[in-house]
C-alpha cells in the first residue's frame, strides 16, 4: 500500500502535504494503470522520485544563467551573447527552446506546454496525448499537470501507455530509462532508488 510515511522513507525531502496528495491519488488509481504488484509499484516509484527530484519539482526550473544556458544547450546557445537575452527569463526560454517542437504551434505554447508534473510532461502533443488516458482537459489547462494529486495520475497513464508494468516485471531498469528519459540519464541513482523502494513497499 503507498502511504504518506512510505513516501516520506522514499523520498525524505517530500512536503507532507505533498506525501499525503501523490500518495492517496497513487493508491486510488494504481490498479487502473495496471501498477498492481509490488514489483511495479517499486519500480514506478523509483522512476518519478528521479524524475522529480524526490517528489519535490513539479515545474521546469527554467531561470537559468548565461553561462549555464551554453552547458545545457549548447546548439541553441554557442556563446554568452547568444544566451544572455535568455538568462533569468523562463518565458522567452521556453519559446526559444520548444516553439515548433513537441506539438507546440502558436505563440506561447512553448512557455504554456512547458514540463510539468513528476515525470515532466512537456509540450502540446504530450499533453494532449496525457488527457486521452486521464480525461484531464491539460490542453485548456496544463497548470493542472503540476498539482501532485493529478501529477501522479498523469503519470501512471503515461507509465501504462509505455508498456512500462511488462518492463517493470523483467526487473528492467536500463529499458524504463530508456523509455521515460530517452537516454541512461541518471540510471545508477534510478537503480539505488528502486532497489529502495522495493524495501519500503515490499
Amino acid at each position: 500500500m503507498i502511504t504518506a510515511d512510505r513516501l516520506k522513507q522514499l523520498a525524505p525531502n517530500i512536503k507532507p502535504d505533498v506525501a499525503s496528495a501523490v500518495a492517496a491519488s497513487l493508491e486510488a488509481n494504481r490498479a487502473t494503470y495496471g501498477v498492481n504488484t509490488p514489483q511495479r509499484v517499486a519500480h514506478f516509484l523509483g522512476q518519478v522520485c528521479h524524475e522529480s527530484g524526490g517528489f519535490t519539482r513539479f515545474t521546469e526550473n527554467l531561470n537559468y544563467s548565461a553561462e549555464r544556458l551554453c552547458v545545457v544547450w549548447p546548439s541553441r546557445f554557442p556563446n554568452l551573447e547568444a544566451a544572455k537575452p535568455y538568462a533569468r527569463n523562463p518565458e522567452a526560454l521556453a519559446e526559444k527552446v520548444y516553439s515548433g517542437r513537441m506539438g507546440n504551434v502558436n505563440p506561447g505554447d512553448g512557455a504554456k506546454y512547458k514540463g510539468r508534473g513528476l515525470m515532466q510532461l512537456t509540450g502540446r502533443a504530450n499533453y494532449a496525448e496525457a488527457a486521452k488516458y486521464t480525461g484531464l482537459d491539460l490542453v485548456a489547462n496544463p497548470e493542472q499537470a503540476a498539482d501532485p494529486a493529478k501529477s501522479a495520475i498523469i503519470a501512471l497513464g503515461y507509465w501504462k501507455s509505455r508498456g512500462l508494468n511488462e518492463e517493470a516485471d523483467q526487473d528492467d531498469i536500463a529499458t524504463i530509462t530508456r523509455k521515460i528519459n530517452g537516454g541512461l540519464v541518471g540510471l545508477p541513482e534510478r537503480r539505488e532508488l528502486v532497489e529502495k523502494a522495493k524495501r519500503v513497499f515490499a
